[in-house]
């Protein structure tokens, strides 16, 4: 091994070989060298334009994007400040890492800026579906609420129409019952006062009667079968009275106040009958009119009762709606705290990280050899 060693090391300091050698190194050192000088310049013209790059005014969105990223409290590569801070802070790696790490770091940026694009995007459709589905929920509930608000007065309206009608019914039934309480006190003294006339008149029939069948005893019959006043002078002498021969006349007046009597008793009687018979019409008509108003009273009083129920049902609804549009004006009020930002600036950070990306991309391209 030793004698193996001792004939290379010969070989290599040969006069020929030596000056060939001598030449392979010092063009191996140049290549080297201008190698190494192109790659600092790749890295320097890399940095300066992301320096460039990073001065551009529409990057003047560092708050809003840094905003957006630190919304949950966490950061993310290539998140901890926005696009001039991101791109500053590459420049200075380039600088300093090997190539294949900046790449690396770049493919990363990009691919996280992408992400939060995306998630951008995605976190505004939800935004504008919650805004608009809130706002039809609202509409709705507002709707409900007004609805039910009128159903109430109407219901109100109409429990205060009910209970007059009722109170009125009641007062007619109560006047009707007094009239016929009235009506039936009245015909009960005329049926009285009828029966005290028949009693009385027929009471005087019966003494008339006798009276006159005594009469009849007392006159003795005449010729031609004329009764013939006896020798005696009446007990009782009238001025308009004058004497007459026969007795007939005497008898002919106590007839006639008999048949005065008997007409008067049947007048009387008629004069009852007609009185009753108006008296139970009148009793018939207002029972018929009680019922009708008592069959309204129980009815309304129904409609009355299915009328509080409905109005305690609505009123319960209405709270329910009122409690249900304050937790949609609490949601509607987080909703705009938690998006009002995004919706506000979204177009300002989709367009930053766009040339961000672009930014990246052409720098990485310089790296790589583009010019």
């Amino acid at each position: 091994e030793i004698e193996a060693v001792a004939e290379t090391i010969a070989i290599l300091t040969e006069d020929d070989a030596k000056e060939l050698m001598a030449k392979s190194v010092s063009l191996l050192q140049e290549r080297v060298g201008k190698f190494a000088s192109a790659a600092t310049s790749r890295r320097l013209r890399a940095a300066t334009f992301l320096r460039r790059a990073a001065q551009v005014p529409d990057f003047e969105a560092d708050d809003l994007l840094a905003a957006w990223n630190g919304r949950h409290g966490a950061m993310t590569l290539g998140t901890a400040g926005g696009p001039r801070a991101q791109l500053s802070t590459l420049a200075v790696s380039i600088q300093l890492d090997s190539f294949a790490k900046i790449k690396a770091i770049m493919d990363a940026m990009v691919a996280d800026l992408k992400k939060q694009q995306q998630e951008e995007v995605d976190f505004k459709a939800y935004c504008t579906k919650e805004f608009d589905t809130t706002e039809k929920a609202v509409y709705a509930k507002k709707q409900e609420k007004s609805d039910l608000e009128a159903k109430i007065e109407k219901l109100r309206t109409l429990m205060a129409k009910l209970t007059k009608e009722i109170e009125k019914a009641k007062k007619q039934i109560s006047e009707s019952s007094d009239e016929i309480k009235k009506a039936s006190k009245n015909r009960e003294a005329d049926n009285a006062e009828f029966q005290t006339t028949v009693a009385d008149q027929r009471a005087t029939q019966t003494i008339l009667k006798k009276a006159l069948s005594r009469l009849e005893d007392f006159y003795k019959k005449g010729k031609g079968n004329k009764l013939v006043l006896a020798e005696q002078e009446p007990p009782v002498k009238f001025n308009s009275y004058k004497k007459n021969a026969g007795a007939s006349p005497v008898m002919g007046l106590i007839e006639q106040i008999i048949e005065d009597s008997k007409k008067l008793v049947a007048e009387a009687s008629e004069s009852e009958y007609k009185a009753q018979g108006e008296y139970e019409k009148l009793v018939t008509d207002t029972n018929t009119i009680i019922k009708q108003l008592s069959d309204e009273v129980e009815a309304k009083t129904k409609a009355t009762a299915t009328a509080k129920g409905e109005s305690a049902e609505a009123k319960g609804d209405l709270n329910s709606a009122i409690g249900e549009l304050e937790s949609l004006a609490q949601y509607d009020a987080d909703l705009h705290g938690e998006c009002d930002f995004v919706l506000k600036n979204f177009g300002i950070r989709q367009k930053a990280r766009l040339q961000e990306m672009e930014a990246i991309q052409a720098a990485k391209g310089i790296l790589s050899g583009a010019k």
